[in-house]
């Protein structure tokens, strides 16, 4: 069996809680988001480096919810670099996954 079968493919967040959690990463990312590059099933997201606290609560929350997404983080002088992947099971929804990521930050240079 591998990783991407042992895990369930799905927000275990629900109803108010999931809305909770968009609009806390709308905000995030409207107030630190730099920019974004999405490679198939890798999206790669610049922020802000004062968002690091944020960045860290957010990769924990997300984690615990969406446990098979993977997340890296490197923490640069000026930028926190955020890599985040989802599995070949999760292809078909991909794009609305990565799009909570992206969406709220409007044009990005």
């Amino acid at each position: 069996m591998t990783a991407d079968e042992q895990q369930p493919i799905a927000c275990m967040l629900s109803g108010e809680a999931r809305q909770d959690r968009r609009a806390w990463i709308a905000t995030l990312v409207r107030d630190a988001l730099r920019g974004s590059e999405r490679d198939d099933l890798t999206l790669r997201l610049r922020f802000a480096s004062e968002a690091v606290q944020r960045i860290q609560d957010m990769v924990r929350m997300e984690q615990a919810c969406c446990s098979f997404l993977t997340f890296e983080m490197d923490e640069r002088p000026q930028e926190i670099w955020l890599t985040i992947r989802a599995p070949e099971a999760a292809r078909a929804a991909a794009d609305a996954l990565f799009a909570q990521f992206t969406a709220s930050a409007g044009p990005l240079p």
